[in-house]
């Protein structure tokens, strides 16, 4: 095991697959079963949920990645803030299509505020200060 693997990163790798995981079979859905009850515009917001979700899921994956380069918690905050992301900006969106629950949409730019926060820290996590020193390989 590598001694610089923590509970962090596993979290972050975690999340990463399970996000991965659920961005594709919400595509997945999208491109068989959802065309047959949703109108075109229903449809576009709902590709627009699938897409950013899935491009979480993967920055999800460059933090831990990140954080066991730079441990520290500027690439942790970055994460979760790509998790919690998703699941308010996609989450929402994906809740508003199938409902019609329009107030939702109100839900999304707060989602979309925290992708951008992940996106803003994990720009700086290689410069923020860090918790250990990552040892050689």
């Amino acid at each position: 095991m590598n001694k610089n693997t923590t509970n962090t990163d596993r979290m972050l790798v975690l999340a990463g697959s399970l996000l991965g995981l659920t961005a594709i079979v919400a595509g997945t859905f999208a491109a068989h079963v959802v065309p047959e009850y949703l109108d075109e515009k229903a449809l576009n917001t709902f590709d627009t949920a699938v897409r950013y979700h899935t491009y979480n899921a993967l920055a999800t994956l460059a933090a831990a990645w990140v954080w066991s380069r730079w441990p520290g918690r500027t690439p942790m905050l970055a994460g979760w803030m790509f998790v919690v992301g998703t699941v308010l900006f996609s989450g929402s969106l994906y809740v508003l299509v199938s409902t019609g629950a329009r107030w939702l949409g109100m839900v999304a730019p707060i989602g979309g505020s925290a992708m951008i926060v992940g996106w803003f820290l994990l720009a700086l996590a290689p410069f923020a200060p860090t918790t250990a020193q990552p040892s050689d390989p």
